[in-house]
């Protein structure tokens, strides 16, 4: 199974990479975890937040690659279980799709890359750091994957 993360904003502080390079190395190798950064449009000379997120979207597209299952992670979108996550992934997994998970920027995302994704989760309904957004993926897959493996990581 591969999974993509394309996350506006890079020049992330070392506790983000850490806690994401910490739970991505947990997976089993035939599990992929591929991070995108992609570069953030500069908030200045006037821009209003539709210009910015319209630039950020066409970055979003050229990085995204062919034949993914996109999941757009935003606020208003649906709050799954990790159980139900879980579920979600086995059937991904089952149909052969990649996966490309979407974390905007501050300003959130583009209203075409949020229609043309496959599903939009919301990790929760609290406003959260764009990179910690990261580390709490990274560490959902894992546990999605442990309750797909019967790995007992995660106890309900």
């Amino acid at each position: 199974m591969k999974f993509f993360i394309l996350a506006v904003g890079n020049k992330m502080p070392d506790w983000i990479r850490t806690g994401y390079l910490e739970y991505t190395k947990r997976l089993p190798r035939e599990i992929t975890v591929n991070l995108i950064e992609i570069k953030p449009e500069k908030r200045l000379n006037g821009k209003v937040t539709e210009q910015l997120l319209f630039a950020e979207y066409q970055r979003i597209r050229a990085a995204l690659p062919a034949d993914c299952q996109v999941v757009v992670l935003d606020e208003n979108g649906q709050q799954w279980t990790t159980v139900k996550f879980a579920h979600v992934i086995k059937q991904w997994t089952m149909d052969g799709d990649a996966v490309a998970f979407i974390i905007g920027s501050a300003d959130g995302l583009h209203d075409e890359i949020k229609r043309a994704a496959g599903e939009m989760l919301a990790l929760s309904k609290l406003t959260l750091p764009h990179g910690l957004v990261r580390v709490l993926l990274a560490e959902q897959l894992y546990r999605a994957v442990s309750i797909i493996k019967g790995h007992p990581y995660h106890r309900t």
